[in-house]
């Protein structure tokens, strides 16, 4: 395909599929990438010329290569583990599902139901949000958000059951989306609100990344991207998630007839519209987990290229946890002018060595990270940075560093129930992820566990005027 040049004014599409070994070794030596199968883009042009940057593709393309090759086994294993994880819980605890099992009366989990927890869910049982902060606090945005972001993950029941039950919030919808690219529903998402009557607040969160979906992780690892006008070379996974037309981008309307599938950006939007219109005072934030954050920055990026000044108003802030890099410089700038504009206040919260937020691959041209980072480390103390550390997953010279840090983190998993309470307490689930961690530092410090930890015992960060209210006041001194 490529693209249509009616809304996309350059592109570069890596697939993944069509690459052999051969082509793997072709790319660090092969004047002519772009005519290759695996490589879409403009002919005449080279997206990828320099050493490092075709290391960066090669590195990329092979990640995407394990990936499918694991897939339907990953998937296989993945949900079949999420099963088994629910049994205990359906069966009233692990003494209980021993004697049925003896009398053959287990009962099976439905993953339809109230009680059915998702992977992260089990990763992190707490559901119920943080009583030390009220709803109207300052500093309840994070706290509230990334428990949003975590109950993304649920299905509907479970997702409604605890927002309303436990919350003692408004239960809004839980929706799914279609993927014109991929013809599935790939992306989720909830909204809710703080109370039925005369609410404040209006919360939208994006699912993240599950834990075993490849393609989920073939996105995050993906450097396909399209360049729009006036806005810079963005994400094509996550567009595509979002509510990307096949040929014709991003148009302020499409057709939203009945008969028609559901997408991300332009159904959010009517709602939002629709609810928020009854109270000229509610604000709504945006967030998400992972993959979810990356779709909150993109959700209020379209916003911003449609023009939606009334919707813009009312967006209070974007929070993201664990977010990957979402498009380049040039839409960092347009990103900061805009959040400056509208005062959005944008929180982008990385945990230690967390290794998705350093994907895709920083190489100050394809994908960069803007704004402010709120960085907390394994001790959970929290700091304001341009930039997180490592900005780069892979790095031979973090390495031993990143795996000292995970050998702390196991042994934490067992002192902080002691020092903080039993909300701390890592079960043998729990324990066994952060033994991955030991094998592939970075990933287990990227479930939602450390996330809502830093909102609950890290020190609260305040953006720097130049964050939020000032974003770009130096690019502004000479207009």
């Amino acid at each position: 395909m490529g693209c249509n040049k009616e809304f996309c004014k350059d592109y570069l599409e890596l697939k993944a599929e069509e690459a052999s070994c051969y082509d793997l070794f072709r790319i660090f030596y092969s004047c002519e990438l772009e005519k290759k199968k695996f490589l879409d883009a403009p002919e005449g042009t080279d997206k990828i010329r320099g050493i490092q940057r075709r290391w960066i593709v090669f590195v990329s393309v092979s990640m995407q290569r394990f990936l499918l090759s694991v897939r339907k086994p990953m998937n296989i294993i993945g949900s079949k583990v999420e099963l088994l994880l629910n049994y205990p819980s359906c069966n009233g605890g692990l003494l209980k599902l021993f004697f049925n099992i003896i009398l053959g009366e287990v009962i099976r989990p439905d993953m339809k139901s109230e009680n059915f927890m998702s992977m992260i869910g089990q990763l992190d049982w707490r559901v119920d949000l943080d009583k030390t902060k009220n709803v109207g606090d300052n500093y309840n945005g994070p706290s509230l958000a990334i428990m949003a972001a975590k109950l993304s993950y649920e299905n509907e029941a479970f997702t409604k059951k605890v927002i309303t039950h436990n919350w003692q919030m408004d239960f809004i919808k839980f929706y799914s989306f279609w993927n014109a690219y991929q013809e599935v529903y790939t992306t989720q998402a909830i909204m809710f609100q703080d109370k039925v009557e005369d609410s404040n607040l209006v919360v939208v969160a994006f699912r993240g990344t599950i834990p075993y979906n490849a393609d989920h992780w073939i996105t995050d690892v993906d450097l396909s991207w399209y360049e729009l006008e006036g806005v810079g070379k963005l994400h094509a996974g996550f567009m595509k998630a979002l509510g990307l037309q096949k040929n014709k981008g991003w148009p302020k309307e499409i057709d939203e007839s009945p008969d028609q599938k559901l997408f991300a950006y332009y159904q959010l939007r009517k709602e939002l519209k629709m609810i928020l219109s009854k109270n000229e005072k509610a604000k709504f934030i945006l967030t998400g987990h992972s993959l979810g954050g990356a779709l909150a920055v993109l959700f209020a990026a379209i916003l911003t290229m449609h023009e939606e000044e009334w919707l813009l108003d009312r967006l209070e802030g974007v929070y993201t946890f664990g977010q990957p890099r979402v498009g380049d410089p040039q839409f960092g700038n347009f990103m900061k002018d805009k959040f400056n504009k509208y005062d959005v206040k944008y929180y982008r919260h990385v945990y230690s060595n967390d290794m998705v937020p350093r994907l895709p691959y920083d190489d100050t041209t394809f994908f960069k990270h803007f704004g402010s980072c709120l960085y907390y480390n394994s001790f959970y103390n929290g700091k304001v940075v341009e930039e997180e550390p490592n900005k780069n997953y892979f790095s031979v010279l973090w390495f031993f560093p990143m795996l000292l840090i995970a050998v702390y983190e196991f042994i934490r998993g067992f002192i902080l129930p002691w020092t903080k309470g039993s909300h701390y307490r890592e079960d043998w689930f729990q324990t066994m992820f952060r033994m991955v961690g030991l094998v592939i530092p970075g990933l287990s410090a990227h479930t939602t566990m450390d996330y809502v930890n830093l909102t609950r015992l890290g020190s609260i960060l305040h953006l720097p005027k130049s964050a939020h209210q000032d974003q770009d006041q130096d690019r502004h001194k000479d207009d």
